[in-house]
C-alpha cells in the first residue's frame, strides 16, 4: 500500500483537515519535534487504496539570512550587503528541527499533497517543504506525478472535500515573488538599519531606541504618520461665518444608501481599528484563530466579489437561530436575498465570510466581537439598500441664495443589521411648497475658526497604505506594528498614531537627503514588479538586481549625506559628549568615560569616540578601580538588587569577547582567562545545582553576607555570614571536584570551636560547613544570561578549571541536601 504525506501550515489546520477527510476515523500521535502531530488513516487516492499521513509545519520552514561573518555588524561594511554578501536559507525556528521532522515523516512516502495557506506566502512554504522531503521520498514510477497542491478558502467539509477532488500544482512564480521580497527586504533593510544605528546610537545620550531600523515598507508607513503630524503643526486657523435663518421653497427626492461590498482584509482591519478599538496585528491574530477553528473563511484576501457558485443562501441559513439577527435572516430567506454588489475579483480568495454559527461563550470577548462584525457585514451584503427621502429647501435672503436639507427614513434595508451605518436623521424641516414665502424672524451670524486635522488613525493609515500599494493584505498589519514597536509612533486614544521625536526626525531626515526613501512611490513600483513575477510576466533575477542597484546608489548617497540628518538629530537629542557623568577609565586613552544612564545604559569615551554596552535592569558602580589585565579598562560592578546577585565586568570585553568560547554580554564570572583573579577560572566553585551549564561563582564583593551565584541561571547560595574573610583555594574536593574555599571566621561567632577561626573545605561535602550554606533564587534574572535549564533533583559538582574531567564524582550529602532544599 502506497503512502500519501499531506502537509498543512499549522498543527490545528492539520487536525481539522484530517478529521474532515477521514470522517473522524484518523489516529493521531505527536511527531518528532513535539510541536506537530501526525494523523493517519486509510483511504482512496487516485483510484487506489493508500495510507494517508497528515501533518503540518509551523509557518515558514526556512528564513533568509546572511552567511558567516556578514552577520557581524562590526566586521562588515553595510554597503557589501547589497551584492557581495552571500545569503542562505536557515531553519526559521531551529528548536523545532522542522526539516528533520518532515524528512522522518516523508521517508518512504510516494505522494505529497500540500495544504499550505492559499496565498503567495503559502506557495513559498510549499517549496520549502518540497526541498526538505523530496530527497527522502520514494522515486516516482516513470512519469507518474507525485506532487499535488490543494486549493481551499475555508475549513468546511464541502470546501476541503472539493479541494481534495480538484488537486492542482504549487505555483513556482508566486513562490519566487516571495523569495524576491525576502531578499530585497533583507539586503535593503539591514544595510540602512546597520549604518544609521551605528552612526547615531553612540552619538546621542537620550536616543530612546537601541535599534534605528529602516524598512522598504515600514519607512513609508511611518512617513504617512509624520506627514499628518506636519500638517497639524503647520496649520493656521482661518475665520469663517455661518448664517442661521428660516425661509423659502422645497424639493423632495427618494435616495438610497448602498449595501456594502463583500468584506476583504483591508476593510476588516479598518473597521476593527475604528469601530472595535482593536489594532491590526491583534485583529489578524484573532481572524487567523477563527479561520483555523472553522468559524470564518480565509482572512487574507483582496477580493470583494463572491464567486458565481458561492452558496449565499446556505451560508445565510446557518445564522437563522442567532437571537441578534435571527429576524433579519428569516425575513431575507422568506422574501429572497438581494444579489450582492459586483466588487473586485483579485483572483485570490472569496471575501471573508462566516462559515458556521457561533456564540460569544465559544469565541471569547474579542473573538466574538470580530465574528459578529464579519457576520453582520455578510448579511448586509445580501440585504436591500437603505432608502430615505431627502428634502431640500432653497431660500433667498435679499440677493443671496441658501439651502438646507433633511432626511426621512423610508426603509432601513441593510442598516437594520448594521445600525451604525444608518442615515443621520437631521432636524425636521418646516412643511412648505415651492412659491411659499416666510418672514425672516431672526438672522444670526456665527464666527468660527477652522480646526487642524487630527493625527492619523490606524484605519486612515490602512487606507493610505492600500491606496499607495505599501504592503499586502497579509503584511499591512505587520508594518504598522513595527513602527509602534520601534518607538517611531505611539498609539493614542481612539487608535490615533502620534509620531515620536525619533520618528519625526527620521522622516524629516530622509526627506532632506532623499525623499524617495520615505515616499511610497518606489515601494509601490517594486510591489508591482513583484506581482509581475508572481504572474510569470517578469524575470525574478532581473527584478531583484534592478531594484538592488537602485537602492545601492541611494544607500551610498545617504551615507555621504548623513550630516543632513545628523543636524536634525542634534536639535531633538543631546550629544553624548554633553550628557552622562564621569565614571570609569578607558583602557585606550586612560581618560574618564561617561556613564549614560538613559536606556540603553552604556559607557562612552568622548576622546576615542567609542561606546560600550552594559548590562541592563540593574545598578552599575565602580569596582575598586581594578583593571582588566587584557585591555586596561577599569572594571565595573553590576548588581541586580539587595537580595540578588552581582558580578564584575570589563566594558571592553563585554562588547568584544576576548576568547573564542565567550559571547557578547559576558561578565568576569564567565570569562575563561586562565589567571585573572576576577575570572571564572579563579572564582568558580562548582556546577550549579539546578541548570546544566551554569557554574556557581564566588562573589568576592558580597561580604559580610557572602554568597556564590550561578553565572547562567538565578540560583544564589548564601554562606558563612559574618565570616571575616573568604577566598577560593587552588585545591579541589576529592569527592565532587568542586573548588575548596578558605574561610576566616570572626572569633566571637566562629562555628569551629573555641579558639579556632580558620577552616578550608568543600562547600558541599565538608561536615563543618554543613549548616552554613543556604540555597536561594536571585531576586531577578539578568537578560544577558543564557542557558539555565529547569532540571530538578540531584546536582553534580564540577571543577572550576577548563579541562576538568567530563564526569566528575557526585558530591556527598550536602549537595543532595541543597537540591532537596531547592525542590
Amino acid at each position: 500500500m502506497r503512502t500519501v504525506l499531506m502537509v498543512a501550515e499549522k498543527p490545528s489546520l492539520a487536525q481539522s483537515i484530517a478529521k474532515i477527510l477521514s470522517k473522524g476515523s484518523c489516529s493521531s500521535h505527536k511527531g518528532l519535534n513535539g510541536a506537530c502531530s501526525v494523523h493517519e488513516y486509510v483511504g482512496s487516492f487516485m483510484g487506489q487504496s493508500v495510507r494517508f499521513k497528515m501533518t503540518s509545519v509551523c509557518g515558514h520552514v526556512m528564513s533568509l539570512d546572511f552567511t558567516g561573518k556578514y552577520n557581524n555588524w562590526d566586521k562588515v561594511d553595510p554597503a557589501e550587503l547589497f551584492s557581495k554578501a552571500p545569503t542562505e536559507k536557515k531553519e526559521a525556528n531551529p528548536k523545532l528541527n522542522m526539516v528533520k521532522f518532515l524528512q522522518v515523516e516523508a521517508k518512504g512516502c510516494d505522494y505529497v499533497v500540500l495544504w499550505l495557506d492559499c496565498d503567495k506566502e503559502g506557495e513559498n512554504i510549499c517549496f520549502e517543504v518540497l526541498d526538505a522531503i523530496q530527497p527522502v521520498m520514494n522515486k516516482s514510477y516513470g512519469n507518474e506525478r507525485t506532487i499535488y497542491r490543494a486549493k481551499f478558502s475555508s475549513i468546511t467539509d464541502t470546501d476541503i472535500c472539493n479541494a481534495m477532488n480538484q488537486l492542482g500544482e504549487p505555483n513556482k512564480n508566486e513562490a519566487l515573488s516571495v523569495d524576491a521580497r525576502q531578499e530585497l527586504d533583507l539586503r535593503i533593510g539591514c544595510a540602512f538599519t546597520r549604518f544609521q544605528t551605528k552612526y547615531f546610537q553612540g552619538k546621542y545620550g537620550n536616543l530612546d531606541s537601541s535599534l534605528i531600523s529602516f524598512g522598504p515598507c515600514q519607512t513609508p508607513t511611518l512617513g504617512f504618520c509624520v506627514e499628518r503630524h506636519d500638517k497639524i503643526q503647520s496649520f493656521k486657523p482661518e475665520t469663517y461665518w455661518v448664517i442661521q435663518a428660516k425661509v423659502e421653497s422645497v424639493s423632495k427626492k427618494e435616495k438610497a444608501k448602498q449595501r456594502p461590498l463583500a468584506l476583504n482584509t483591508v476593510e476588516m482591519l479598518r473597521v476593527a481599528s475604528s469601530a472595535l478599538g482593536m489594532g491590526p496585528q491583534h485583529t489578524m491574530q484573532i481572524a487567523e484563530r477563527l479561520y483555523t477553528q472553522g468559524y470564518i473563511s480565509y482572512p487574507r484576501t483582496e477580493t470583494t466579489h463572491y464567486p458565481e457558485n458561492f452558496d449565499l443562501k446556505g451560508t445565510l441559513r446557518q445564522q437563522s437561530n442567532n437571537s441578534y439577527w435571527a429576524e433579519t435572516v428569516k425575513a431575507l430567506l422568506a422574501e429572497g436575498i438581494n444579489r450582492p454588489r459586483k466588487g473586485a475579483d483579485a483572483g485570490d480568495h472569496p471575501p471573508i465570510t462566516p462559515m458556521r454559527a457561533a456564540t460569544e461563550s465559544e469565541l471569547g470577548s474579542d473573538g466574538w466581537r470580530l465574528y459578529e462584525y464579519i457576520t453582520r457585514h455578510f448579511i448586509a451584503t445580501i440585504s436591500h439598500d437603505c432608502k430615505f427621502l431627502q428634502t431640500t429647501i432653497n431660500f433667498q435672503i435679499g440677493s443671496e441664495g441658501f439651502s438646507c436639507s433633511g432626511k426621512t427614513l423610508i426603509s432601513a434595508g441593510f442598516t437594520e443589521v448594521m445600525p451604525w451605518q444608518g442615515i443621520a436623521l437631521e432636524e425636521a424641516l418646516p412643511v412648505c411648497e415651492k412659491g411659499d414665502t416666510f418672514t425672516v424672524d431672526d438672522i444670526k451670524l456665527l464666527e468660527k475658526q477652522t480646526n487642524p486635522p487630527d493625527y492619523l488613525t490606524e484605519a486612515e493609515l490602512i487606507t493610505l497604505m492600500e491606496k499607495h500599494g505599501i504592503g499586502t493584505d497579509a503584511s499591512i498589519s505587520v508594518h504598522i506594528n513595527n513602527i509602534c514597536q520601534r518607538n517611531y509612533v505611539t498609539v493614542e486614544s481612539g487608535r490615533k498614531l502620534k509620531p515620536t521625536n525619533l520618528g519625526i526626525v527620521l522622516v524629516h531626515g530622509y526627506y532632506k537627503i532623499d525623499a524617495e526613501l520615505v515616499l511610497p512611490t518606489i515601494r509601490s513600483a517594486v510591489e508591482k514588479q513583484l506581482n509581475l513575477i508572481a504572474l510569470g510576466k517578469a524575470n525574478y533575477h532581473q527584478v531583484l538586481q534592478h531594484t538592488l542597484d537602485i537602492f545601492k546608489r541611494k544607500f551610498h548617497y545617504f551615507v555621504d549625506s548623513i550630516a543632513g540628518m545628523d543636524e536634525l538629530m542634534e536639535v531633538s537629542f543631546s550629544p553624548i559628549a554633553a550628557t552622562g557623568k564621569p565614571f570609569s577609565r578607558c583602557g585606550k586613552c586612560h581618560r574618564f568615560m561617561k556613564y549614560i544612564q538613559a536606556k540603553p545604559s552604556r559607557l562612552h569615551c568622548s576622546h576615542c569616540d567609542e561606546t560600550y554596552s552594559l548590562p541592563q535592569n540593574g545598578a552599575i558602580k565602580l569596582y575598586k578601580e581594578l583593571r582588566c589585565p587584557l585591555d586596561e579598562f577599569e572594571l565595573v560592578l553590576w548588581t541586580s538588587g539587595s537580595r540578588g546577585k552581582s558580578y564584575s565586568l570589563c566594558p571592553y570585553c563585554f562588547s568584544n569577547p576576548p576568547f573564542r568560547d565567550m559571547k557578547k554580554g559576558m561578565g568576569c564570572n564567565e570569562c575563561t582567562h586562565p589567571s585573572c583573579p576576577h575570572s571564572l577560572n579563579s572564582l568558580g566553585i562548582g556546577q550549579c545545582v539546578e541548570c546544566e551549564t551554569g557554574v556557581l561563582v564566588f562573589d568576592p564583593n558580597s561580604g559580610p553576607k557572602w554568597r556564590m551565584a550561578c553565572n547562567k541561571c538565578t540560583v544564589v547560595v548564601h554562606f558563612f555570614e559574618q565570616a571575616h574573610k573568604m577566598q577560593v583555594a587552588q585545591d579541589s574536593c576529592e569527592s565532587c571536584e568542586a573548588s575548596l574555599v578558605m574561610v576566616d571566621f570572626n572569633k566571637a561567632r566562629s562555628p569551629l570551636g573555641e579558639g579556632e577561626t580558620q577552616h578550608t573545605g568543600c562547600v558541599f561535602c565538608d561536615p563543618v560547613f554543613q549548616d552554613l550554606v543556604e540555597l536561594k533564587h536571585a531576586a531577578m534574572r539578568h537578560p544577558m544570561h543564557r542557558g539555565g535549564g529547569a532540571r530538578r533533583g540531584r546536582g553534580r559538582g564540577r571543577g572550576r578549571r577548563p579541562g576538568s574531567r567530563a564526569n566528575p564524582k557526585k558530591p556527598k550529602d550536602k549537595m543532595a541536601a541543597l537540591a532537596a532544599y531547592f525542590v
